[in-house]
């Protein structure tokens, strides 16, 4: 196995990663700047408000999202999967 075919994988596997991670996060990220917002205006400043917004719309994401996450992190695995006899063999 080459360095770049070894860097190939590991930027393969950052990119599926990352998506996976923003997926999750970025409606989170909306949420809370919207709640913040709301309290900045309202001058509530309460700790758990922005809390349970963000875990709703989080499940929400995870439930709507989880086949799109699933079939990522699949099929990145059945193509690692795939080049085990390239890595070994070669």
């Amino acid at each position: 196995m080459t360095p770049e075919f070894a860097l190939t994988i590991g930027h393969r596997a950052l990119e599926v990663a990352t998506t996976l991670m923003m997926i999750m996060l970025l409606p989170a990220l909306v949420v809370g700047l919207l709640v913040s917002i709301f309290q900045a205006a309202t001058q509530i400043n309460e700790q758990t408000l922005s809390f349970i917004p963000k875990l709703l719309i989080t499940m929400m994401v995870l439930s709507l999202g989880g086949p799109l996450m699933l079939r990522l992190i699949t099929d990145f695995t059945l193509q690692i999967y795939e080049i085990i006899p390239t890595i070994v063999g070669g």
